[in-house]
């Protein structure tokens, strides 16, 4: 990975093992188990070769299965906003539940509501595809994932040959591990001739329903090494930078925005300051990414309560680190960092989650980890809390440590520890130059802040901001604030 020397170095990831993680969080996002888009992918991969799609196709096909939902946790926000809960919702509209809508499908038109959120999605996989370093026929799919052979699909309601091969192959794909997985082979059948000649092609449709059930079959009895063999594309084997994990980990809450990147560069720090080996540091620096993971299995509603947690969303919220740790089991060169990462939320006195882990279960790694989660948390707004001050938040550590719930040492060594080093950035972001000025309008509107917003909290006039905001996306070639964000961060200047 190739960072400036004052940045802390993570550990050479392959992509595909970057890919598996980002597959992890996206099925997490949309309410589905956490081998769906793996699964996706290995049945896509068997229907393009079927269909006779040639090498450069296969490849395409197989990458963006398995990216297909990294742009969700980048309009989570806006499904919470229009439907309430963003993983229950589109959980539902995956599996064409009727209702999947609720009452706004009375209230509004529905394409007014979906092809924005669409577009955030799609800018958003699309730019982590290019990021990654995969082919310009992966990152194009992906921007086109949600358009239909009829035209009624979205972003941009491209129909027939305008669509990319590769995007009905992964639809197809998709919705058969879906509804075979929901309502059985037959009725999935049946669903996918129903979608024949309006979502996709009416050939490629009878295609995978003729060799549905036998596909299936040999996917039940694939072991998990086969299945990542028939994957691995020759692009997946390069070097991926892991911090666009936790950016993408971030998206999903406007306030989170640089969070697990503050969270990694304040652990690896710590345990530089306790002289830890480059090992331990590159581990905890990867841990600190990686920890939030599991967010992305819980609503936003419930990330936005301003009040005490009900018993139930809190049970939601203890389950974050064990997704995380989950995640672990299948990401390869990364599941040592995501088992690290795990416990974050574990505290020295066993009241922690989701262990309840104490004491000597706690390795000094988990120990750092942990105090500086809460450490960068206490000092961000929250929607229940102001931020603290630097002042306010070591004194509320201390108080942690001397009721035995975070380690002393640690904690003093974290207070007395300086900035952390500048971000590291992705030598595949697109350079652009912005002004002090911008940034600054870019650091207000990623975190959710309106036009009108950003204008009273640097005191400029809407039009200058809008202005602002107008010549960011003109300079980082996107339109969406979700991939400026992205883009922001990748460049190191959020």
């Amino acid at each position: 990975m190739q960072t400036s020397s004052s940045t802390p170095v993570g550990p050479a990831v392959r992509v595909f093992d970057a890919v598996k993680a980002l597959a992890f969080i996206g099925d997490l996002s949309m309410g589905q188990p956490t081998d769906h888009s793996i699964r996706t992918a290995w049945l896509a991969a068997r229907l393009a070769r079927a269909a006779q799609l040639d090498e450069a196709g296969i490849v395409h096909v197989c990458e963006a299965s398995l990216l297909r939902w990294s742009g969700c946790t980048a309009n989570a926000s806006g499904f919470a906003q229009a439907l309430g809960d963003d993983v229950a919702s589109r959980e539902a509209m995956l599996a064409l539940k009727p209702d999947w809508a609720g009452p706004i499908e009375t209230q509004v038109d529905l394409d007014t509501l979906i092809t924005p959120l669409a577009r955030i999605h799609c800018e958003v996989s699309g730019e982590a595809a290019k990021m990654l370093g995969l082919s310009h026929g992966t990152e194009t799919t992906l921007r086109h994932i949600f358009e239909s052979w009829d035209g009624s699909g979205a972003p941009d309601h491209l129909s027939g040959s305008a669509v990319p091969d590769a995007v009905f192959v992964v639809a197809i794909a998709g919705d058969l591990e879906i509804f075979s997985r929901i309502y059985g082979i037959e009725r999935a059948k049946a669903l996918l001739g129903q979608r024949a000649g309006s979502r996709y092609p009416d050939h490629l449709a009878k295609l995978a329903i003729a060799h549905a059930a036998q596909w299936l079959d040999e996917l039940e009895r694939a072991d998990p090494e086969s299945i990542d063999a028939a994957l691995l594309t020759p692009q997946m084997s390069d070097v991926a930078c892991v911090e666009l994990i936790a950016d993408i980990i971030d998206l999903k809450l406007p306030w989170m925005v640089g969070y697990s990147r503050s969270v990694a560069a304040a652990a690896a720090s710590c345990a530089a300051r306790f002289s830890l080996d480059a090992n331990a540091q590159s581990r905890l620096y990867c841990a600190g990414l990686m920890h939030g993971m599991g967010r992305a299995a819980v609503p936003n509603p419930i990330w936005n309560t301003p009040a005490q947690l009900s018993q139930a969303a809190w049970e939601k919220v203890r389950l974050v680190p064990y997704w995380t740790s989950r995640a672990g089991k299948q990401t390869g060169a990364l599941a040592e960092a995501a088992e690290l990462g795990s416990y974050a939320y574990e505290r020295l006195d066993g009241s922690g989650y989701f262990r309840g882990a104490a004491g000597a279960a706690l390795s000094f790694e988990a120990r750092i980890l942990a105090a500086c989660a809460a450490w960068v948390a206490l000092r961000a707004a929250r929607p229940w809390r102001a931020a603290l001050t630097h002042d306010e938040a070591a004194k509320r550590l201390q108080d942690e440590a001397a009721n035995g719930r975070f380690d002393a040492d640690v904690v003093n060594a974290l207070i007395d520890t300086g900035p952390s080093p500048r971000r590291a950035a992705n030598p595949r972001a697109q350079t652009a130059r912005l002004s002090a000025r911008e940034i600054d309008v870019l650091r207000g509107i990623s975190r959710g802040a309106s036009n009108k917003e950003v204008a009273r909290e640097l005191a400029l006039s809407p039009s200058t901001v809008r202005t602002h905001v107008e010549s960011v996306f003109r300079k980082l070639d996107c339109s969406t604030r979700a991939a400026a964000t992205l883009k922001a961060l990748a460049l190191g200047v959020l």
